[in-house]
């Protein structure tokens, strides 16, 4: 009985490991005392999110095989091998050294689908809170879609490592005083990331904790979109302050926006999401400046923000010049008068809603 039990938990996966929780050495065994089976699971990090999911679901799979016995599943916290434990120490040091520890606020910017514009936003919001006098950095861990390096034209930069106290520490890009690092800048143009997610999450560790920031009011993290396995991993990995979602106006984008939010708020994650920030929110041709055309309707991610007590921060409209500052290189922050006052605007409530939280 006990290895048939052994064999239905193949068939248990967990989500971030992408591995079925016996390969990945969660489920340490099974025992049957009378009429009752006692499954012991194992984790490998502290408040592991899906531990509760998991255990629910083995719950089910040994209930459905066996329904006169009684399933208790005790959830362990520890290492279940010495490799594990020496890969886990080995993180535990790079956290213990990690280049964040100067990092004043740390701010996600996430959204619910793609195509929102969320990193333009990170961009031109990075650009205005340089603006404000703040030290910024950004840390593009849209690790299938990364961007930030062509959006701040610097695709040809190449980081150099330099060694402080025998360890090697990676140095960013920087741009207008702003500190950039990307996966980009360590692949080809062309190449495809086909990673699976331990293999992203791993880089993205180094690309945190190995980064020389420095001291740094702000660090704005470019998250992919959705809400999947690098979100938890960056969540994990760092003491994000606060979350803004960026979404468009139309109903397809609000519906995604609600996951992005929900994510945030769940009681395993419980970070505060500062607001919402409505891109392409209308068009107004330069020719009639005093027109304005709601291509992807009106006002949807600012009804939703308020329906569920979430600020919006901002709502940012179609200009010409965003995506040709984006395609050029320089964050039309820089050179667009409008869209700078619209940022400088979303950047100092960000400043506020952070400053109340410390």
């Amino acid at each position: 009985m006990r290895n048939k039990i052994k064999e239905l938990l193949h068939g248990v996966f967990h989500p971030e490991l992408e591995q079925d929780i016996v390969t990945a050495g969660i489920f340490e065994g099974a025992e049957i005392e009378g009429e009752k089976v006692v499954v012991s699971l194992i984790f490998r990090k502290a408040r592991d999110p899906f531990a509760v999911k998991i255990k629910s679901r083995v719950e089910q799979t040994i209930a459905a095989a066996y329904p006169d016995y009684k399933v208790v599943v005790v959830i362990k916290e520890g290492e279940k091998s010495a490799k594990r434990a020496a890969k886990n120490a080995a993180i535990e040091e790079m956290h213990n050294f990690s280049t964040t520890a100067n990092i004043k606020h740390i701010v996600a910017v996430a959204s619910g689908k793609g195509g929102v514009g969320k990193s333009t936003v990170t961009a031109n919001l990075a650009v205005a809170l340089a603006k404000e006098g703040y030290k910024v950095g950004v840390l593009d861990a849209d690790i299938y879609g990364p961007s930030q390096s062509k959006m701040f034209g610097v695709e040809d930069y190449l980081p150099d490592a330099i060694q402080v106290d025998g360890r090697d520490y990676i140095v960013p890009a920087e741009v207008g005083g702003i500190k950039l690092i990307s996966i980009a800048m360590f692949i080809r143009k062309n190449d495809a990331l086909l990673w699976r997610g331990t293999m992203a999450n791993s880089a993205l560790r180094q690309l945190i904790h190995q980064t020389e920031w420095g001291n740094l009011d702000f660090l704005l993290i470019d998250l992919p979109p959705g809400t999947g396995d690098i979100h938890l991993s960056i969540i994990n990995e760092l003491r994000i302050g606060g979350a803004i979602i960026v979404s468009t106006p139309q109903q397809v984008a609000v519906a995604d926006v609600v996951r992005g939010v929900e994510m945030f708020r769940n009681p395993n994650v419980n970070i505060p999401v500062l607001g919402v920030v409505e891109n392409m929110a209308w068009f107004t041709p330069a020719e009639l400046p005093n027109n304005r055309y709601y291509i992807f309707g009106k006002g949807g991610a600012a009804r939703y923000a308020e329906s569920v007590g979430v600020d919006l921060l901002g709502e940012v409209p179609i200009i010409q010049d965003i995506m040709q500052g984006a395609d050029d290189g320089v964050p039309a922050v820089n050179t667009v008068p409008q869209v700078a006052e619209v940022y400088q605007q979303v950047a100092r409530k960000v400043v506020d809603k952070m400053e109340e939280m410390c």
